[in-house]
Order: structure tokens, then sequence, then C-alpha cells
């Protein structure tokens, strides 16, 4: 398993942003080859950070430009900066 983290800052609206996640991006996720999950977090203050889970690190990878793209096309005016971006393999996993 392999996750994508990205963080974003100055986020203008946090709310925005992750309703118009939730209708367009989060179905376009779930179409992609190896898509586990997906969460977005409000870090509060204009800080933001969504987590990618997919069964390959290609397909986190990939989640990136996926994302990017993305974001241009649906929320630049919201996001003005790029994120910083943490991906790998899972390498320690806790559940109930």
């Amino acid at each position: 398993m392999f996750l994508s983290i990205r963080r974003y800052d100055q986020v203008r609206s946090v709310g925005e942003v992750c309703r118009k996640i939730e209708l367009s991006f989060v179905p376009l996720l779930k179409r992609q080859p190896g898509f586990i999950a997906y969460y977005a977090v409000d870090g509060g203050g204009g800080t933001m950070a969504t987590v990618s889970v997919f069964s390959t690190e290609q397909m986190a990878v990939d989640s990136n430009e996926l994302a990017a793209d993305w974001l241009r096309r649906n929320v630049a005016d919201l996001q003005p900066e790029p994120p910083t971006i943490v991906a790998g393999k899972v390498l320690v996993t806790g559940t109930p």
C-alpha cells in the first residue's frame, strides 16, 4: 500500500475546496486503478492536507499529477500555492 500526502498552505477557503473535492475529485479518484482511500483534513489557519491511498507506488505518484491538474481547473483561485508532497510505501499500520 502506498500513500501520497499533500499539504496545502494559504488556502482561501478550506470548506469550499473540500466541497469541490467531494463533488468532483473523489469520484475521479474512485475511477483510478488501485485506488483504496482518500482523506482531506482541515489543519486550521488556511492549511489543509490530503491523503491518497493506492495499491502501487506508481499509482500514488500518478495521483499527484491528477490532483495538480484538478486543482488548476477547479480551485486555482482558492489554492494559490503548490502543495508540499510526501509519498511512499506504508511501513507501519495500526487498526483496531
